[in-house]
Formats: structure tokens, C-alpha cells, sequence
């Protein structure tokens, strides 16, 4: 379900620390959304190709405090400390971002023991890049027709599935689906084109796509009829 309508879309600053594959991927994601993007990291040959689509580069050491506060941290919206190959520098970083004054900072772990430590020193958020993706590409290949799947929470996701057999033909409100199954059907795609909350009298056809919303385990049992 890709995020197109980025006209909808509140432009944001945002500041990346580490150009590796994830902080590489995070900035081409940002720039085409329409949000202001800056990059930071040791290495020029690491930010050449990436100097024509965000708004600016540095080079740079931010485990060094003077280089970090030369940033302006705290006019960012977000701060993304991507630095997966040394630990302590990712915690360094990230506690001095909250220090000094950033809104919001997101950082990246590579193992799963690393998430407190990061929690506990200012991190708002981490991201764990490789089992998001492991968990979303197992779950979404063990059920038949599964064609995407988002991870709100640890209990509620967002999937990508045909409808029902038995739902063809039927209205949203003749199948009931809120009661029935307990979820809730966000949108409709069809040929790449997605329309927002369908009505109840919205009648289903075998050629669309549904955005459904739910608990994990009504997903799950919902995906097991398909």
C-alpha cells in the first residue's frame, strides 16, 4: 500500500545520522514524500549520490558534540540516529540529541538487546529494520493472497487481501464485516486505485483489493478463509 499522497502530507524537517542502507532508504523515502531532509556522516563517497535529492549534506562525526550541536537539532522534526556497525556511538548520539534540545529522535538497533539501552537514553523510538521486515514478509507469505502488511502495534495491523468468495456480489453491510469479523475496512483498490472508507451499501467485487484494519488475531483467522 504505498504512501502516494504526499500532497496530504505535512511537510517535515528531518535529520540523518548514518548513511547506510536504512538511513540511505530513509532518505530517499523523505525527499520524494516532499519533507525538507538533511544527512550527515563520516564519509563524502557515502553522501555524493544522495547530495541531489535532499535539501543538504554534511560531513561529519556526531559522536562529537561540537559537530552535533552545529546542526540545529532541535529545529528538526525528527531525528534519526542510523548507525548500526558501533553501538556506543549510537547511544552516545542519541543521548546527546535529546540534551540537546531534539524534538523527536528515532533510532535504529540491530539487535534486539539494544532497544533498552537506547530507550533509556533518549531514543523516543527504535526501529529493528531487519526483523520488521522478516516479520512482515513471513506473515504476509504464510497466508494465501496476502498482498501487503502493516505493523501498527504488536496488536493491530493493516493487510492487503481479496474479498471473501462468499462476500461477492454482497454489500459491506449485508456481510456485516464490523460485527462478523471484527475489523474494519479502510479502503478499496482497484487497478492501483485506492477509494477511502467505502460506504455500507458498497457492493464487493472480484477484481479489488481490500484495506482492512484490525486486531492481529481476527486478521489471522480472516486470512486463514482466504
Amino acid at each position: 500500500m504505498e504512501r502516494k499522497n504526499a500532497m496530504f502530507m505535512k511537510k517535515k524537517s528531518v535529520l540523518i545520522i548514518g548513511i547506510g542502507r536504512f538511513g540511505r532508504y530513509l532518505a530517499h523515502k523523505f525527499s520524494e514524500l516532499g519533507n525538507e531532509v538533511m544527512i550527515v556522516d563520516r564519509s563524502e563517497e557515502k553522501l555524493n549520490d544522495l547530495v541531489s535529492i535532499v535539501t543538504s549534506a554534511q560531513i561529519g562525526d556526531c559522536t562529537n558534540l561540537e559537530v552535533l550541536r552545529s546542526l540545529g537539532v532541535s529545529n528538526f522534526d525528527i531525528c534519526f540516529v542510523c548507525i548500526g556497525s558501533n553501538f556506543q556511538s549510537s547511544i552516545e548520539i542519541t543521548y546527546q540529541l535529546k540534551e540537546l534540545g531534539a524534538q523527536y529522535v528515532i533510532a535504529k538497533v540491530n539487535r534486539e538487546i539494544h532497544e533498552k539501552f537506547l530507550l533509556r537514553n533518549g531514543a523516543d523510538e527504535v526501529v529493528y529494520p531487519e526483523k520488521e521486515s522478516a516479520n512482515k514478509t513471513a506473515l504476509r507469505l504464510s497466508a494465501n493472497h496476502v498482498f501487503d502488511y502493516i505493523e501498527l502495534t504488536s496488536e493491530y495491523s493493516i493487510i492487503e487481501i481479496p474479498p471473501l468468495s462468499l462476500w461477492i456480489g454482497k454489500t459491506i453491510a449485508n456481510v456485516d464485516v464490523r460485527s462478523r469479523y471484527n475489523i474494519n475496512i479502510l479502503a478499496i483498490k482497484i487497478n492501483n486505485k485506492v477509494s477511502p472508507l467505502p460506504d455500507a451499501d458498497y457492493i464487493f467485487k472480484n477484481e479489488e483489493h481490500l484495506i482492512i484494519a484490525g486486531n492481529r488475531a481476527d486478521l489471522m483467522c480472516l486470512m486463514k478463509k482466504l
